[in-house]
């Protein structure tokens, strides 16, 4: 059943919980540390720096998940466009979510959705020909 649940939750739970516990406008620019780069300047990333590049790798990993066509999978595109409307509801009218690090992952969210509907409607589309009969691929 974990299967099914969209990964993007975990960093919109995340998010909900620096947003709630420290407030999202000062958590998300909390420095986490520096990197001395060969150039000589300084690279300083922040809790939201960080935990967009987390968003980034469990999108990948929605992604590779969104090619399996499983009986599960529609319970996963259902959660997700479930997820995306949460998400657009928090963005518009929670004011700790009107920042841009949310709605990247906001848009994380929405390209994850689209993307698990294409695929299945392509893999669909493959497996059955124009005149109604199962596909040998």
């Amino acid at each position: 059943m974990f299967a099914a649940l969209p990964l993007l939750a975990l960093p919109v739970i995340a998010y909900t919980l620096i947003a709630v516990i420290v407030g999202a406008q000062d958590g998300m620019t909390i420095k986490l540390f520096t990197i001395h780069m060969p150039t000589g300047a300084d690279w300083g990333v922040a809790l939201g720096d960080l935990l967009l590049a987390a968003s980034l790798m469990v999108l990948f990993i929605e992604l590779l998940k969104s090619t399996a066509s499983r009986r599960i999978a529609i319970i996963n595109h259902s959660l997700s466009v479930t997820l995306f409307i949460v998400c657009l509801i928090e963005f518009l009218l929670a004011p700790g979510f009107a920042t841009s690090t949310f709605f990247l992952i906001t848009l994380m969210v929405l390209l994850d959705m689209l993307a698990g509907f294409l695929v299945t409607i392509v893999s669909a589309r493959r497996d059955v020909d124009d005149d109604g009969t199962r596909s040998r691929l």
